[in-house]
């Protein structure tokens, strides 16, 4: 399963002209609420200016870039969870994301309607994380209606349940996101199966436009800038004119790419490369993944078989010229299980069938 990110925001905040910048997928992007109903959902290469450079020494016959999913879901109004706008049923879809991406409005355009008349991203920011902890505390009240009626019995998982939501229904109520507490890694496997919006890591996308800019406390979170139009004119160019647009615009990188980085920051994520005259492949790991964790990613029976993993990282690699020459030249590692993949590393792995 790839990478997942959720996108929200109120209507009218620039949502879908990202997705689209992001996708290249013609979601609606209109100047009206609620033009996004059905949820739009996208898969995005991951770029990686590394790949090419293993692939043209290993002289691959094709690159496979890791890819991250974004859904898009209808714009959420102040009391959606009473039934404003179209509700907030539609944050159903997001529920198994890994992290949102939050999109506030930091540009004036009277042409572009603002659905509470005035441009204010803190705000905006304030009325989606209360409709996300509104969503989560019905889900919690559901579910502690439900347990509470076991731990009466006295089963001590149902009891210990219960605990542990009615610490989340009080840090809800009182307008706290779940992943401001000190959950247990015990507590957290507990309600994983809630799949609670407000748990999630969480960035910021402040659409911007030149000298529009509003003060906005992101509270510490990640806040990436874009322009969402410009990026979605950046994004619709062919590949040899993207560059050409970027340096006239004065943008060493896009801002799509360096929203896709932050997630892969915000996540834990790092990413290691397979190559050879096959393939020159990207693939997803957390942080602190093991040499047998990392190799399942590939393929189940290459964690269950590991025998061991030859390593080079992709600076040696590229230094000397590709994998015979790192192991000519002593570069290449033999590591065991408990190696710790780093970000970067070429990996070919052994396991037994």
């Amino acid at each position: 399963m790839p990478l997942s990110i959720g996108i929200v925001g109120l209507p009218n905040v620039g949502k879908s002209t990202l997705f689209n910048a992001l996708t290249q997928n013609g979601a609606e992007a209109a100047n009206y609420p609620f033009c996004t109903i059905e949820p739009n959902v996208g898969l995005v290469k991951v770029p990686d200016e590394r790949l090419q450079k293993l692939s043209d020494i290993s002289k691959s016959e094709k690159i496979i870039p890791t890819i991250i999913e974004f859904v898009d879901i209808a714009g959420i109004v102040k009391d959606a969870h009473k039934g404003e706008g179209l509700g907030n049923q539609f944050l159903s879809h997001i529920r198994e994301c890994d992290a949102i991406c939050e999109v506030v409005r930091n540009f004036k355009n009277n042409d572009i309607i603002h659905v509470n008349n005035q441009v204010d991203p803190d705000a905006d920011k304030e009325t989606i994380n209360l409709e996300l902890i509104f969503a989560d505390l019905s889900s919690v009240e559901k579910r502690l209606e439900r347990i509470a009626k076991e731990a009466r019995t006295g089963n001590k998982d149902a009891i210990k349940m219960v605990s542990v939501l009615e610490n989340i229904k009080t840090a809800l109520n009182n307008g706290k996101a779940v992943r401001e507490l000190d959950l247990s890694d015990e507590d957290r496997l507990l309600i994983k199966d809630l799949n609670l919006l407000t748990i999630k890591p969480l960035l910021y996308v402040m659409n911007v436009a030149d000298g529009d800019e509003e003060a906005f406390n992101s509270e510490g979170a990640t806040v990436i800038k874009v322009n969402a139009q410009v990026e979605a004119e950046i994004a619709s160019l062919p590949e040899d004119e993207k560059n050409e647009y970027m340096d006239a615009m004065g943008l060493k990188q896009s801002g799509l790419d360096r929203l896709i980085k932050a997630a892969y920051e915000l996540l834990g994520l790092i990413t290691y490369f397979t190559t050879g005259q096959v393939e020159t492949r990207a693939w997803t790991i957390k942080k602190g993944s093991k040499a047998p964790q990392a190799a399942g990613v590939i393929h189940s029976d290459f964690e269950k078989g590991f025998i061991r993993a030859e390593v080079v990282s992709y600076d040696d690699f590229i230094r000397v010229g590709g994998e015979a020459k790192a192991r000519e030249q002593g570069v290449l590692r033999i590591e065991g299980k408990e190696y710790i993949i780093k970000d970067g590393d070429t990996c070919h792995f052994l396991f037994n069938k």
